[in-house]
């Protein structure tokens, strides 16, 4: 579902709809937190980093996932993912096998994050994490736990889209917002503004009495060298994630000439018969099927063969403020 235009724009320029919708938000508010304050917020005996974000949509959690087990893994300890599994099927507690779960079974990302950390897919969070630890983890990381309150978490870094912000401000359906950005901050240790980096006062104007009580980390998503020659290359090019328009600008950047671009909707599977139409259209324009990572694991297996994928990692421009962090909670 592509966000309504008045999402994006500040409170005074988004037009009647916010106000309209106020009681409904209002609503949301006191269910989540309710479902917060209900807990259990149980102590499993290693620690928990949880990655999250309050917006709705993508923000660039899953390559903070992946820096985080990375740096974890290069302290000398032993990670394991926990995730809810978005669109899987399965319940759980399950540990991902790339080799025998699908994106049916398991979810896109849990299937992309496997490759870097054992990683499980439960749709009860403590009930996973115990799994992790009984398999020998020291340190889980919850992918997108902000506000699921079935864990302590000992650690929570706050992912935010450097371009978007908090879009207008407003809590779901007012606006793009699981809940308000004082409570997601209050339940946060880290603030970490993933894109383009601006003035960070002009990009949280709205909020900055709430965000400047967070220690703050920045960074860039990057494509990963591969070897591969992307400058000049052809490309259709389509994407079924957060925003779609983030994948396209990494790819002009890179040099690839977008003869067409195609979105869907996050974690949209793909059907055979459209992936064959934009098979045609790409022979006819000359051009390669070009896809996100996320979208690749979703593909039927022959199919991710034809398309070409763009891995990306994180960029992280001060990286002490975020090694200290994650060694603040071992010590």
């Amino acid at each position: 579902m592509k966000p309504p235009e008045f999402w994006k724009h500040e409170p005074k320029h988004a037009g009647v709809w916010p106000q309209v919708l106020q009681p409904l938000s209002k609503l949301w508010q006191w269910a989540g937190a309710r479902r917060w304050k209900k807990g259990p917020h149980v102590k499993i005996g290693i620690p928990v980093i949880c990655i999250g974000n309050v917006n709705l949509g993508g923000t660039g959690k899953t390559p903070t996932v992946i820096e985080v087990v990375t740096r974890l893994i290069a302290m000398g300890k032993n990670p394991h993912v926990v995730s809810k599994g978005y669109k899987g099927q399965l319940i759980g507690p399950v540990l991902v096998d790339p080799t025998a779960h699908s994106a049916n079974d398991v979810g896109d990302e849990p299937l992309l994050l496997a490759a870097f950390a054992p990683t499980w897919v439960s749709k009860d969070r403590h009930i996973g994490a115990r799994a992790a630890r009984m398999a020998g983890a020291d340190v889980v990381v919850l992918d997108d736990g902000l506000q699921n309150p079935a864990l302590f978490k000992d650690l929570t870094i706050l992912v935010v889209d450097a371009e978007m912000g908090f879009g207008n401000g407003c809590v779901m359906p007012s606006g793009p917002l699981r809940e308000t950005v004082e409570n997601a901050v209050a339940k946060s240790d880290l603030l970490l503004t993933i894109g383009p980096q601006g003035d960070a006062h002009d990009l949280f104007r709205n909020n900055w009495d709430a965000v400047q009580k967070l220690p703050h980390a920045t960074a860039t998503i990057t494509p990963l060298q591969t070897g591969m020659d992307w400058d000049g290359m052809h490309a259709l090019a389509f994407a079924g994630i957060g925003r779609p328009e983030k994948f396209f600008n990494t790819l002009k950047a890179m040099g690839v000439v977008l003869k067409a671009t195609r979105s869907f909707d996050d974690h949209q599977t793909i059907p055979t018969s459209l992936l064959l139409r934009l098979e045609k259209e790409a022979w006819e324009l000359g051009a390669q099927l070009v896809t996100t990572e996320k979208d690749a694991v979703r593909l039927p297996k022959e199919w991710q063969q034809k398309v070409l994928t763009v891995p990306v990692r994180l960029k992280i421009h001060d990286p002490k403020i975020m090694d200290k962090a994650l060694k603040s909670i071992f010590s």
